[in-house]
């Protein structure tokens, strides 16, 4: 009971469609996403641009340890979190990326 009414309270943070099929690793990596990564990973205000690209199952080419390697260590433009997470917190941050659906194509630069 519990766990569905996390789920519940959580699903209107998450992107649309996430976590169709949740898990509580993917429900604690929801929980990390929309804490640090949804500020630049999701489409802001009405007149803002993206600043990070959209994130789904297929970032990176759906490689696991490609997207640890990069939430912890980070890219040019994004920090590494291997100070502020824990393995286990990565591994559920991908987990939950594991369950978005990949969604249209699009650049931070486009806007």
């Amino acid at each position: 009971m519990k766990r569905v009414a996390a789920i519940l309270f959580l699903l209107p943070l998450a992107p649309a469609g996430a976590l169709a099929q949740a898990d509580d690793a993917a429900i604690t990596g929801m929980r990390l996403f929309n804490q640090s990564c949804r500020g630049c990973h999701t489409p802001p205000h009405a007149g803002s641009a993206q600043y990070g690209p959209a994130l789904s199952r297929d970032s990176l080419g759906g490689q696991d340890e490609a997207l640890r390697a990069v939430i912890a260590n980070g890219s040019p433009r994004m920090p590494g979190f291997k100070s502020n997470f824990r393995q286990e917190d990565i591994s559920a941050l991908v987990a939950f990326l594991k369950a978005l659906p990949p969604g249209p194509a699009r650049s931070p630069e486009s806007d």
